[in-house]
């Protein structure tokens, strides 16, 4: 596997790269084509900024939305999930005692974002933990709706963990939520490319998506989900060109022809939307490599490079299979200094791996994607048996 796609990527030969749920990896082919794209701008940037920008930005919606289950006048391109979930948190209108209902295993960035919405606006973050291990639809989804009271207006949920690396079965939350007229925020970085994505059948009502990781575009390109009928909620947290006065207006159109929603979002000044512009070539390279079958690969092998060194451990995985993401591992291992693990395996074994605590478990959590190999499995195993004191008898 590794042999033929590694050679696609632009990764060092001499890291052994196992950190792709982070940034992701972009595909020399789409680099390619991004590099094209800015170069175009660069060339003729009144032409490209000025004049063809708005047609050029509705490319990528046509091309993502069918990927995603829905229609491309539901999503907006932005630069990261991050700054999507943040746009969604500031335009809610909580008040004093209202409450954020979400779970302990949240990305720390939206933590913080959802703290600063909480300060400015009286609102209150409950909190809830999600039993360990993962083993059921039923134990995640009592657990979550047990933390709804009268005054629970937000869920927010990861759709895949960032510490976990858990797929969260969010769809019975998302509409139980959705009925009691609760706000549903779904943060899915981690989701496109990675598992099936149907967001118009999900029904949550936002959710926002990198492309950069596992779809494997240009650093910097996201998208912003919003159900037609919310959409009249949304702010801009930049406001330019989009925007116009009347947009709260019942069928107002927005500055340039779209509907304010993407308007507003869209055209917030000048910047390089070469990324975003890129999207359709990663799904081009995703269909002509046979991307399915790489990503089946890459699950087995990730699977079994966790059950490994669950061997070795003898420590329990956080869920069953079916809650695990396909691509991505959170490993538990022996309580130890994760700075100095993560040091030791980039400085002494040029192995590039996230190593963090989380809770009372410090974790080493695995990605694996079409340019690695089954080497690089027994390069990390070997790695952290000698780091951390483990055996590596019947690994193999």
């Amino acid at each position: 596997m590794a042999s033929n796609l590694a050679r696609h990527f632009l990764l060092r030969e001499d890291v052994v790269f196992l950190n792709h749920g982070s940034f992701g990896a972009c595909p020399r082919p789409v680099f390619e084509t991004y590099q094209a794209i800015q170069l175009e701008l660069e060339r003729q940037p009144v032409a490209f900024l000025g004049r063809e920008l708005n047609d050029r930005l509705k490319a990528p919606r046509l091309a993502l939305a069918p990927f995603l289950g829905t229609t491309s006048e539901n999503i907006v391109g932005l630069t990261n999930a991050t700054e999507g979930l943040n746009i969604v948190a500031q335009s809610l209108d909580l008040k004093p005692g209202d409450e954020i209902l979400t779970t302990d295993h949240e990305y720390s960035a939206l933590e913080k974002t959802w703290t600063y919405v909480a300060r400015r606006t009286g609102a209150r973050i409950v909190t809830v933990k999600v039993p360990l291990p993962l083993t059921s639809e039923a134990a995640f989804t009592d657990t979550v709706l047990a933390g709804i009271t009268p005054r629970t207006r937000v869920l927010f949920l990861s759709h895949i963990t960032s510490p976990t690396a858990l797929v969260f079965p969010i769809e019975r939350a998302v509409n139980e939520a959705r009925a009691r007229g609760i706000y549903t925020v779904i943060d899915g970085a981690h989701t496109p490319g990675h598992i099936p994505l149907r967001l118009d059948d999900l029904g949550a009502d936002f959710y926002a998506g990198n492309c950069h990781k596992w779809l494997m575009t240009p650093k910097g390109s996201a998208f912003l989900y919003v159900r037609p009928d919310r959409q009249g909620l949304i702010n801009p947290l930049v406001i330019s060109h989009g925007w116009t006065a009347d947009s709260k207006a019942p069928g107002a159109k927005g500055a340039f022809g779209s509907s304010p929603f993407i308007d507003e979002l869209e055209i917030r000044g000048t910047r390089d939307p070469a990324a975003w512009l890129a999207v359709p070539s990663a799904l081009d390279f995703r269909k002509a490599e046979g991307w399915d079958q790489v990503a089946r690969d890459c699950r087995d092998l990730a699977q079994e490079t966790a059950a490994r060194l669950g061997a070795m451990t003898g420590l329990r995985a956080f869920s069953s299979p079916g809650f695990c993401a396909p691509q991505m591992v959170a490993m538990p291992v022996p309580k130890a200094d994760p700075l100095a693990i993560h040091d030791a395996l980039l400085e002494r074994f040029n192995i590039e791996i996230p190593v963090f605590d989380w809770q009372d478990h410090t974790i080493v959590r695995l990605s694996v994607q079409g340019y690695n190999s089954r080497p690089q499995m027994d390069i990390l195993l070997s790695a952290l048996a000698e780091l951390c004191g483990l055996s590596l008898s019947g690994t193999k």
